[in-house]
């Protein structure tokens, strides 16, 4: 993609250029959150010591990263609960592979999601790293470093799981499972395409999401085929494109999420509406005074 100049302050951007912004935004910030509400769900259920520690850090370090892409659209003005609390839920945009629920009780579910979204998340968040708006740029290294260490706990556990032969075939059927869910990831919000576009033509990502997804699934074929996991995954056109067929019916991107979407999200909310609250007490500092 060839260079693109930096796009100005929050202030003084077009209306196109924070449409992008904004967008690209909330698909990062609703992830990260979605997700780490998913893990805390493992807390004092994980299979040792070590990994229920180790989760309940990768969930504290997710909700981070989310506090730090929502601090960014708070700069177009809206306001925590906005974003969070009292934000309708068709509104978020977060792929459907993070608001599905655990098979109950299954360690190999959540160590398959875990490496297939963190292997998406290394990628997508290199190619923020030369992002042409300086607020994100300024942010992807202090994730990136944490999300590292997700990706090693997520590919040594799934290397431990499969040396069992249950372990492997519970790592398949997690796999077969989650796989058209994690292609989500990938996917553009359909509702939006003038934005999605402009993402990319104003540099504030600097690869494609079709050139992030083939390497994607190279990259986890590679690990699966490694540990022996048959991944099959689906063949991609001459642009990268893939065949919609493969998709599952929600994709999340455009605001179309599964049944337990509105579960999870009137289950963390809960407290907030019982209570009567209108604003939300920061549990974080904001990124910029720290």
């Amino acid at each position: 993609m060839s260079s693109v100049e930096s796009l100005a302050g929050p202030a003084d951007l077009s209306d196109r250029e924070r449409e992008a912004v904004e967008l690209l935004l909330r698909r990062l910030a609703d992830d990260e959150f979605v997700l780490a509400d998913r893990y805390t769900e493992w807390q004092v259920r994980a299979p040792t010591i070590e990994s229920d520690i180790a989760i309940a850090n990768i969930a504290q370090d997710e909700l981070g990263h989310a506090r730090l892409w929502y601090d960014l659209l708070e700069d177009f003005g809206y306001t925590e609960p906005d974003l969070l609390w009292e934000r309708d839920p068709a509104t978020f945009r977060h792929s459907t592979l993070v608001e599905l629920p655990f098979s109950e009780g299954d360690w190999a579910d959540c160590v398959v999601r875990s490496y297939l979204y963190d292997e998406a998340e290394s990628l997508r968040l290199n190619a923020l790293a030369d992002s042409s708006y300086p607020r994100i740029r300024d942010r992807v290294e202090k994730v990136l470093g944490e999300e590292d260490y997700h990706r090693e706990h997520a590919t040594n556990w799934l290397r431990r799981l499969v040396a069992s032969e249950e372990g492997r075939r519970r790592v398949q059927e997690a796999t077969d499972r989650l796989f058209p869910y994690a292609l989500t990831l990938f996917e553009p919000a359909a509702d939006a395409a003038e934005a999605e576009a402009a993402i990319d033509e104003l540099g504030v990502r600097t690869r494609t999401l079709a050139d992030l997804r083939a390497e994607w699934i190279e990259r986890v074929t590679e690990t699966m085929t490694d540990v022996g996991v048959d991944l099959r995954a689906p063949e991609l056109d001459a642009d990268g494109r893939l065949d919609a067929d493969v998709l599952p019916d929600h994709v999340g991107r455009d605001g179309d999420h599964t049944d337990h979407w509105r579960v999870l999200y009137d289950d963390f909310t809960e407290a907030y509406r019982e209570m009567g609250l209108h604003e939300a007490t920061r549990f974080m500092k904001d990124p910029d005074d720290v």
